[in-house]
This record gives C-alpha cells, sequence and structure tokens, in this order.
C-alpha cells in the first residue's frame, strides 16, 4: 500500500513529528510512504517532497495577509504538487494542515475530486470549516456553524490586516470540502469530533485518534538540567510552546509568578528573544528546541506540568510530560483535558481559573514520586497503527469500486 501525506512541516513542531512518525510505523509494516511538506527542511531517512521555497512562502504569507484569502496562492508550487502526486500514484492521500501558506487547497480539493482515490484528512485544528480562523474558544464565536461573516479574530491566525472575505472564505471551503465522494475524517480528540458533526463537514464519516508520542524519547530521563540551571532545590512548574501567545496562556504564567513562593521556580520553554528579556525573576525561561532528548530531560526534571491554554485540539506536550513521569495541570479547554485518562497523570480546572490550578499544583507537589505508570495507551505505534487499518479498510473498498 502506499500513502502520500501532506502537511505544512515535516519532522518538526507536533503536526510534522505526527507525519513522520506515521512514515516509520507504515515503513516497519511494509508500506510506502512518501511526505510533501511546505516549509522548513525534512529528516534525511524520510521519503519526503518540498512542495515550495521560502521566497514562495513569504509571497503566500504576505498576500493572505493583505487580502484575508488564505491558501489561494501558490498556484506554482500546488502544480508541482499535483504532479507529485500522480508519478507517486498512491493508494491512499492523506492531508494534514493544508493551511500554512504553501499550497493552494482550490486547485488541491478539484485534483482530489477527480484523481478519485480515497483521502484520509486528519484536523489538527478548526480551520476546515471556518472562514478564517483555526480556533474560535477564545471569543466564543459560533458563526461557523451556519456561515461566518464580519470575522471578530480577522488578526488571529492566519492574520490578515487587509478586507474581510470570511463569508467568502467560508463558502468556498464549503463548496470545495463536501465534493470528494471517498472522505474520511479523523481528529485527534473527542472534542473536535463533536464540533465537526456541527460543521458543513458533518455528511463525513469522523474517527478519533488521539495522537501518540514516542516511549522510547519521551520517558523520564535524568539530566545534570536542575544543577546546570542553579535549580536543584527548586520546585519546577513547567510550560511548553512554540509560540508563546496569549491564548496559550503566557499572561497567566506571569500571573502565577507573582504568587508562588521563594523555593518554586517556573521554567518555560520555546520563548522568544524579545519574550526571554521581559521575564520576571521568578520565570527561568529557554527558547524553542526540537531537540526531543533534551525536551525529555527538560520534562523529567519538572514538579508539574502547567498548560494554561484557552484554546486547543489535543495538545502533545500534556503528553510528553506524563510520558516522563510529570502530571499535568490544564485548563479544561478543547480536547486538552482528554490527554489525563486518571488522577496520578493529573488534574483539569476551568479555563482560566488560576486560583484553582495554583491549588492543584500545590497539591500534585506534595507528592515527591514521579509517575510510574504504563505510558502505552500514548505510545505513537500503538496509535498510528490505528490509522494503518483506516488505510486498508479505505484501499479494500476502493479496489473494489475500482473493480
Amino acid at each position: 500500500m502506499k500513502v502520500f501525506q501532506i502537511n505544512t512541516v515535516c519532522g518538526v513542531g507536533s503536526t510534522g513529528r505526527i507525519a513522520t512518525d506515521l512514515y516509520h510505523v507504515l515503513k516497519s509494516e511494509g508500506h510506502s510512504c512518501c511526505i510533501a511538506y511546505g516549509r522548513g527542511t525534512a529528516p534525511k531517512e524520510v521519503d519526503s517532497f518540498k512542495i515550495n521555497s521560502t521566497a514562495d512562502v513569504y509571497i503566500h504569507t504576505f498576500l493572505s495577509r493583505l487580502t484575508d484569502r488564505e491558501g489561494l496562492f501558490s498556484k506554482g508550487a500546488t502544480k508541482r504538487l499535483l504532479k507529485k502526486i500522480q508519478d507517486y500514484a498512491p493508494d491512499i492521500i492523506h492531508l494534514h494542515n493544508i493551511h500554512g501558506h504553501y499550497l493552494n487547497y482550490p486547485m488541491l480539493f478539484r485534483f482530489l475530486k477527480n484523481y478519485g482515490r480515497p483521502v484520509v484528512w486528519t484536523l489538527h485544528d478548526c480551520w476546515a470549516f471556518t472562514g478564517h480562523c483555526a480556533y474560535f474558544d477564545y471569543v466564543g464565536c459560533q458563526r461557523w456553524q451556519s456561515g461566518c461573516y464580519d470575522c471578530p479574530q480577522l488578526k488571529s491566525y492566519p492574520q490578515s490586516y487587509g478586507i474581510d472575505h470570511s463569508r467568502e472564505n467560508f463558502s468556498m471551503k464549503k463548496e470545495l470540502f463536501t465534493d470528494l465522494k471517498q472522505l474520511h475524517i479523523v481528529t485527534p480528540s473527542q472534542w473536535l469530533a463533536d464540533l465537526v458533526k456541527k460543521s458543513f463537514l458533518k455528511q463525513y464519516p469522523v474517527t478519533v485518534i488521539h495522537n501518540g508520542i514516542d516511549t522510547t524519547v519521551f520517558k523520564p530521563t535524568a539530566s545534570d538540567f536542575r544543577k546546570r540551571n542553579g535549580l536543584e532545590h527548586k520546585k519546577i512548574i513547567l510550560g511548553v510552546a512554540s509560540p508563546w501567545t496569549v491564548r496559550k496562556g503566557i499572561q497567566d504564567f506571569i500571573k502565577l509568578s507573582a504568587m508562588i513562593p521563594y523555593e518554586w521556580k517556573i521554567v518555560l520553554v520555546g520563548l522568544s528573544k524579545k519574550q526571554l528579556a521581559s521575564l520576571p525573576p521568578s520565570i527561568f525561561g529557554i527558547e524553542r528546541t526540537n531537540n526531543t532528548k533534551e525536551l525529555a530531560q527538560i520534562y523529567t526534571a519538572a514538579n508539574v506540568f502547567f498548560n494554561p491554554t484557552y484554546e486547543d485540539n489535543y495538545p502533545t506536550t500534556n503528553l510528553e510530560a506524563i510520558a516522563c513521569g510529570t502530571p499535568v495541570v490544564t485548563y479544561d479547554t478543547g480536547g486538552s483535558p482528554e490527554s489525563i485518562s486518571n488522577r496520578k497523570m493529573g488534574s483539569s480546572v476551568d479555563k482560566g481559573d488560576l486560583e484553582s490550578a495554583y491549588l492543584t499544583i500545590r497539591l500534585l507537589t506534595k507528592n515527591v514520586e514521579k509517575i510510574n505508570d504504563n505510558n502505552g495507551y500514548i505510545d505513537k505505534d500503538r496509535k498510528y497503527r490505528i490509522y494503518i487499518s483506516l488505510y486498508e479498510k479505505f484501499n479494500r473498498r476502493n479496489d473494489f469500486m475500482q473493480g
């Protein structure tokens, strides 16, 4: 079986690692796979295809911000992508994030309609069924259920500083995305699956496959992180994001830093240079790292992982912390609480309830023992073999229809 994946990135970031993890599981099962991506670079061992150049991405980004028409540019790059698909002749086409300023989605979906092969689409956010934004929880917008207009988040990702085209974008997506006969949607959380069932994509079957992680990398990992950074006698509250934004809860960490006693320290990973320069003394900041072993060391060194996200799907950072033996406290937002399978793994509190979060953190840090449960339920190999079963099911159905 041949699978062709399409995503913004390959091997980096949460969606990029999901694509490559799935790639390796497919290869281990004797299948073929190619990953087409739009930005950055790909691991050398991965059969991959770079869709466009850095210059193309910058041009697409500029035009998208000017016009609010994300995904309507990069025509030349998309032509090359479509030719690559034809040459590769996959049995299954697996879409991930098709936004990110790197391809033309009307060209892609018109091609997919005529190409006639099964399509699996993993939605990592809500962009597919809105007229602009990737998430709408933060502002409580419900227009996506009937038709977007006067978008209240025009300056949120994908940012636009021009005219509001959310109404036109919504109509175009609805027309194109509901015109495939063989489309199966996958969501990493039940929360997102429930939203899909209320959207214009409700005609399609939806399967929930929670994200998995590499538990051979993300596991309790000893290091000198505490000693190296002068944190040997501190209780560490860890936060990991990239980029850190209001929606990721950075302002709540700032507030929390004023609440914690001297013997505690907040460690934030993924900060920009500008953010690093403005941190209060009780926060120790680190820039973004794609070194997964280093991340595992930091997760292990922490007493508790705090994820005050205001909008999220199924954050893999929660899973990574749990796999490293560190309990999680998160807001009851999106699919974030779904990663906590029992009380030993952590707890969720109401969104924005920093007082309850602080009390929960204090309670969890009283337990000096690290989590020592079997983390098989978050292992990527186990999770992504579910995808292979899905591929095989649709491939058999397609062969029957072709015959």
